[in-house]
C-alpha cells in the first residue's frame, strides 16, 4: 500500500488544460493522430485502423471522461474504438496491447461496460500467436512467416503489451496468456537488461532454435546505448508484470532500471532521447519518455512493497510531471498536442514534435494523482 498522495497545486489546472485541448482535438480530427508537424496533427491513414497509436488517442478520451463525467466523451471514445475492430485478427504486429488495452479494457474499467471485453479478448488471442516457444519471446514486427531477421526480433516496447495478456488470462481463465507474458518478460530481463541496469532497444534471436544472437537498436543511438523511452517502457512494464505475477524479480527489475536512469536525467528531469548521446547537453529531449516514466513511476509506487521507496517513486513522478507542465506543454502555443519536444526517432530524423503517446501517458499520470482509486491498466 502506498501512502496517500497530496495533490500538487497545479494539478487541477493541468487537467483542465488537457481536457480543453482534448475537446478541441475531438472537434477537429478526422483520423487518428500520431505526431505533430507544423503544430498540427499528422493523422494515420484510415486503412491502417489506428496503426500502433490509435489506443493512445482513445485512452485520452476515456480519461477525459473519467476526469469530467461528461458522457459525450465516453460516447466519442466508443466511436473511435470501433475503428480498431478490424485489428482484432491482425497477426502482423505486437502492438495489439497498446490498441486494445487502452481502447477497450480501459473503457470497461472506467464505465463497467462489459461489451468492451470481447474485442480485447480476441486481440489477446491474436497476440499470443506471435509467441516463439523456442526462444520464449513475442515477435515484435512483421508477418509470422517473415524473414528470419524479423521473426527473431524483440523490442523493449513489447513490455507494455504484456498487460493485455495478463488481463485476458484473468478474464478467460486460460493460464496460457499469462504464461506467455511472464516468459517474454523473463526473456527481456535476461537479454535486454545489462549489468549496469541499462537496456537495449532490440534483441535478435534465431527464430528456429531460439538462441540469443545479439543486442541491437532501431530508435536508439546504438546497440550498446540506452534509448530513454525504451528504459521508461521497462520501468512501467516490469511493474505491470510484478502486479500480475507477484514475482519479486520483476519488481526488482523495475527498481534497477530506475536506479540506472535517475542519475542520468538532466536538471529539469526530461531525458535526452538517448542517455548515451555524445551531443548531451546539446541534443534533443524526449518529453514522451518523461511522461511514460512519470506514469510508470506511479504504477511502480502502487505495487512497491517498501513504503520508503514508494514515497520516493511518487515524489519523483510528481517532479517530472511538474517539469512537463511548466516547461513542455503547449498552453502558450497553438500546437495541437499537449506536450512539446517529443522525439519519435532521431535516427529517422523525426524529432521535436508532439506525440500522441507522450500526451496519453501525461494525462494518465495526472489522473493517477487526481483519482488514485481509479483503475487504470
Amino acid at each position: 500500500m502506498t501512502t496517500p498522495i497530496t495533490p500538487p497545486p497545479w494539478l487541477d489546472a493541468a487537467l483542465e488544460f488537457c481536457t480543453a485541448k482534448t475537446r478541441h482535438n475531438l472537434a477537429t480530427l478526422s483520423g487518428f493522430p500520431e505526431r505533430t508537424e507544423g503544430g498540427q496533427w499528422v493523422q494515420i491513414a484510415p486503412d491502417l485502423h489506428g496503426w500502433w497509436v490509435g489506443g493512445h488517442w482513445i485512452g485520452i478520451l476515456w480519461l477525459a471522461y473519467a476526469a469530467t463525467g461528461d458522457p459525450s466523451l465516453a460516447a466519442a471514445a466508443r466511436d473511435w474504438a470501433n475503428r480498431l475492430l478490424p485489428r482484432q485478427p491482425d497477426q502482423d504486429d505486437h502492438d495489439l496491447g497498446f490498441l486494445f488495452e487502452l481502447g477497450f479494457v480501459l473503457g470497461c474499467q472506467l464505465t463497467g461496460d462489459e461489451t468492451l471485453k470481447p474485442p480485447a479478448l480476441q486481440a489477446a488471442a491474436t497476440l499470443s500467436k506471435r509467441y516463439n516457444p523456442r526462444g520464449q519471446f513475442i515477435q515484435a514486427w512483421g508477418l509470422l512467416d517473415a524473414s528470419p531477421e524479423l521473426r527473431g526480433r524483440t523490442i523493449m516496447d513489447t513490455m507494455m503489451n504484456l498487460d493485455l495478456l495478463f488481463w485476458a488470462s484473468k478474464e478467460s481463465g486460460d493460464p496460457r496468456y499469462a504464461e506467455i507474458a511472464a516468459a517474454h518478460a523473463r526473456t527481456t530481463l535476461t537479454h535486454h537488461l545489462r549489468v549496469d541496469g541499462s537496456t537495449s532497444h532490440v534483441c535478435d534471436f534465431d527464430p528456429e532454435t531460439g538462441a540469443f544472437l545479439k543486442q541491437d537498436t532501431h530508435q536508439g543511438l546504438s546497440a550498446t546505448s540506452c534509448w530513454s523511452r525504451g528504459q521508461a517502457w521497462g520501468v512501467y512494464g516490469f511493474a505491470d508484470c510484478y502486479r500480475a505475477t507477484g514475482d519479486p524479480v520483476f519488481l526488482n527489475t523495475s527498481r534497477r532500471l530506475m536506479e540506472h536512469l535517475w542519475p542520468r536525467l538532466p536538471a529539469d528531469l526530461i531525458p535526452f532521447w538517448d542517455f548515451d548521446s555524445p551531443l548531451i547537453p546539446n541534443d534533443v529531449r524526449d518529453s514522451s519518455a518523461a511522461s511514460v516514466l512519470a506514469s510508470g513511476l506511479l504504477n511502480l509506487a502502487s505495487v512497491e512493497t517498501d513504503p520508503n521507496l514508494a514515497g520516493i517513486w511518487q515524489s519523483r513522478a510528481i517532479s517530472i510531471l511538474e517539469s512537463l507542465w511548466q516547461n513542455y506543454t503547449s498552453r502558450q502555443t497553438g500546437e495541437a498536442s499537449l506536450l512539446l519536444h517529443g522525439t519519435r526517432s532521431k535516427p529517422h530524423n523525426m524529432m521535436d514534435h508532439g506525440l500522441i503517446y507522450g500526451d496519453y501517458y501525461f494525462v494518465e499520470a495526472l489522473m493517477r494523482l487526481s483519482k488514485p482509486d481509479l483503475i487504470i491498466s
